[in-house]
């Protein structure tokens, strides 16, 4: 298969270095475009363009280090920092725009009321994807595997 754009989701996971140096060695191979996406989610009582300072700058943080990260692989990227109410859509809309072939998300070990739960933006992504999805799954911690 072969990819003409790329776009990487981070969300500050420590996951998100291992989807961003795939990211780059695929696109180096298919001289693929690699775009690098972190939503902050607003919440619905402010208004959408709100500018959460803190936010902007944890975003900016975690753009940067995925750069920097791309750059030691030898990848250029694009970056964006996306302000939306929820993160799924707002990827969509991303890959979208990007005409991404391959969306590739990181995903972390987590419990909703005890069961395990890929959380919100994986399933949407998953269901409304126009392009394949891939999941860079981070490996079980052994307090967590029992």
């Amino acid at each position: 298969m072969k990819f003409k754009s790329i776009l990487v989701s981070v969300s500050g996971a420590k996951v998100d270095d291992e989807t961003v140096r795939f990211a780059c060695d695929l696109a180096r191979r298919n001289k693929a475009k690699v775009y690098i996406a972190y939503v902050i989610e607003i919440d619905r009582t402010l208004p959408l363009d709100a500018e959460i300072e803190s936010e902007i700058q944890k975003g900016e943080g975690i753009l940067n280090r995925a750069e920097g990260i791309a750059e030691k692989a030898g990848c250029e990227v694009e970056t964006d920092l996306l302000q939306a109410r929820e993160s799924g859509p707002a990827l969509i809309e991303e890959a979208r725009e990007c005409g991404a072939d391959l969306i590739i998300m990181g995903a972390v070990y987590q419990t909703k009321f005890g069961e395990f739960s890929l959380g919100d933006t994986i399933p949407h992504v998953l269901k409304h994807a126009p392009c394949r999805v891939m999941l860079w799954w981070e490996p079980l911690r052994e307090e967590v595997a029992e």
